[in-house]
């Protein structure tokens, strides 16, 4: 049973949640911003901001709001699961429709974030040479392709 669809205006909340959580989580103990993850980083601003991109947003639907996944064109640019149920295959069926249904080949990843890295490359992408500095920071991005 295909568990996912496009988001609608009711999933924003769990988006957010889903990727304020996650950013705390996975980047916060890189960037060690408490400035931005404990005082900028909230629920109704963000909101605001993704709510312009709604029509890039996908959502893993089983009943509840599990992950999402943004894709502009044919660059995945967002992908995140609510931490509680990762490596339940959840992550996995998001970047499988991507890659599938929307014709995804490319991605950009935190070159700390080898968690993400290690899942892009066990599902068929793998680490090119192009490196930009993250926005605003001094970490980079790597890109990845299939």
């Amino acid at each position: 049973m295909n568990h996912i669809r496009p988001a609608t205006e009711d999933d924003l909340c769990r988006i957010t949640e889903i990727e304020i959580f996650n950013y705390r989580l996975n980047f916060y103990p890189i960037f060690r911003s408490d400035d931005f993850y404990f005082g900028d980083l909230q629920v109704l601003p963000r909101m605001a901001s993704l709510r312009r991109l709604l029509d890039e947003f996908w959502v893993y639907d089983d009943g509840a709001v599990k992950g999402f996944m943004r894709v502009h064109g044919q660059e995945l640019c967002k992908l995140f699961v609510e931490p509680v149920l990762q490596s339940q295959g959840i992550g996995a069926a998001l970047l499988e429709h991507a890659v599938s249904v929307m014709n995804v080949h490319h991605l950009w990843a935190l070159e700390k974030n080898t968690r993400a890295i290690a899942f892009y490359k066990r599902h068929g992408f793998h680490l090119t040479d192009q490196r930009r500095l993250e926005e605003g920071t001094s970490e980079y991005l790597v890109r990845m392709e299939r």
